[in-house]
């Protein structure tokens, strides 16, 4: 979501990024949309996209191309390489401008400036890789006022938050005997997180096919969206990734095995 509430999606397989603007029935392509490929003018699966309101551009994660793009939007014909040789997968810019950005490959989140091309190290998730497949690193991310950072790793099934300028984590959901599973206090492939004002986290249990919230260090999770199967009725969802808050605190789900994005109001949530 960007400041005017128009939602930007990660097209992956269609290789582009589309602009809904408000309220909008269809959308527009803003950056690729010219088969897959690595030109400047091309994505190769992209899985995430970030507005610069300074620059008035967007920041997108090229997957397949092993690269971050900055696209203008005065000019949406090409983008420019920024970052390279980086198996990314999401991305967050915070408050101050810093952008991060998953490695799936190396397991670490690495802080860049906008003008950055090396990064730093800010977290690294591989304390037990070996025992994991190592396609799958950490995934999405969120970087709250304070600039903790949030990460979710389907590998350990975890939410994982890292104070900033901390070396350790926590674990903030997730993480029972590191086993997949559907009880409250176990994830099936957990991807997309947020984290509201109140500091309560939302995560997408996607081969639970639901959304689950955890409040102040709660252990056990709460099923706010889905938890009735897999499928396409307005109580269930089908393969969720990642989310977004807009201002007024509605909660946007990307539902992608169905293909859609929707909205939610939800209860805030806080603990007793």
């Amino acid at each position: 979501m960007d400041d005017d509430e128009n939602i930007l999606i990660a097209d992956c397989w269609n290789h582009r990024i589309v602009e809904w603007k408000c309220d909008a029935t269809s959308g527009q392509v803003v950056a690729g949309g010219n088969g897959y490929g690595s030109r400047t003018d091309q994505l190769n699966f992209p899985t995430d996209v970030v507005f610069d309101k300074k620059t008035d551009s967007l920041i997108v994660c090229d997957r397949g191309n092993r690269r971050v793009m900055q696209w203008f939007r005065r000019n949406r014909t090409s983008g420019k390489t920024i970052i390279e040789n980086i198996n990314c997968f999401g991305l967050k810019m915070d408050s101050e401008r810093f952008l991060y950005v998953t490695d799936c490959q190396k397991h670490e989140v690495r802080k860049y400036r906008v003008d950055e091309t090396d990064g730093t190290v800010v977290a690294r998730v591989n304390e037990q890789c070996q025992r994991f497949e190592q396609s799958n690193g950490p995934m999405y991310i969120f970087v709250d006022i304070d600039q903790s950072l949030y990460v979710s790793d389907p590998n350990t099934r975890r939410v994982l938050k890292w104070n900033k300028g901390a070396k350790e984590e926590n674990i903030v959901a997730g993480g029972k005997d590191q086993d997949q599973g559907n009880d409250l206090a176990q994830f099936f492939y957990p991807k997309g997180v947020v984290v509201d004002p109140l500091g309560t986290v939302y995560v997408t249990d996607s081969l639970n096919h639901r959304v689950m919230s955890y409040c102040n260090r709660e252990t056990l999770g709460r099923v706010i969206i889905g938890g009735n199967g897999r499928g396409d009725q307005a109580d269930q969802l089908n393969y969720p990734s990642s989310l977004s808050f807009d201002r007024h605190g509605n909660l946007y789900v990307v539902d992608r095995g169905n293909h859609r994005v929707q909205r939610f109001k939800i209860k805030v949530l806080t603990s007793q």
